[in-house]
Order: structure tokens, then sequence, then C-alpha cells
């Protein structure tokens, strides 16, 4: 009996450790998106496109930006090995100027926590 709990033990002991090995990993396409020189006004959204490299499924659990004037919003799903997935970013083109702004992705990838950057210039347009 004391051999079988043994055996049973060290079972569940080497499928804790393989399960264990096994990580999301997350790749963005580009960390940086560059919305150039926009009109005031204009369409503010732009996605981050990332892939899961590793080979569990890849939870996102927060988003979050730098100021209120950028709104990040996550997949609500998992996403898995192989499959790619997508972060929108909307920015409030209504302020003029300077676009810097980080958005933090927090996930239970192998890296788990990311900084994406937007950057970019809003213009008024004379005439309008």
């Amino acid at each position: 009996m004391k051999n079988v709990v043994i055996v049973l033990f060290v079972g569940l002991l080497s499928l804790s450790i393989q399960a264990q090995q096994k990580t999301a990993k997350i790749a963005f396409k580009a960390e940086t998106l560059d919305y150039g020189v926009i009109e005031k006004g204009s369409d503010g959204v732009r996605i981050f496109e990332f892939t899961n490299t590793g080979d569990a499924p890849l939870i996102i659990s927060k988003v979050s930006s730098s100021c209120g004037c950028t709104i990040p919003k996550k997949p609500e799903d998992p996403i898995l090995p192989g499959q790619t997935g997508e972060i929108q970013v909307k920015y409030d083109t209504k302020r003029v100027g300077p676009i810097r702004k980080a958005i933090t992705v927090i996930s239970n990838a192998d890296t788990p926590t990311k900084v994406l950057k937007i950057k970019g210039e809003v213009k008024a347009i004379s005439g309008k």
C-alpha cells in the first residue's frame, strides 16, 4: 500500500511540473503605433495586433492607459496558442497637440506586463 501511495504521489508531482512548463507568450506585430499627423476630430481608433506564440492559452486580464484621452479595449476570450488577437486603442482627437501615450497590458504570458506606445500629432486644419 505504501508503494502505491508513493507511485501516485510521484506521478501527480510529475504531471504538475509538466503543466507548469506550458506558458503563453505574447508577440506584438509592433509595440509602437504612429498616428503620424492627423486632423483634429478624425478617427482615433488604431489596433495593436499580437500572436500567442506560447503553448498555453493567453489571457489578457487588464489593459490600461496613461491618460483618460486614450481608451484601450482588450479581447475578452482567451487567445489559444498560434492564434492572433488585437487590442483596440481609441485616442481623443479633439485634443490638438502631440500624442505620446503608454498602454499597459497585463496577462498570464511569460512576460506578464507589456507597455505599448502610441505617438503622433493632432493638428487643427485651417479653413475648416
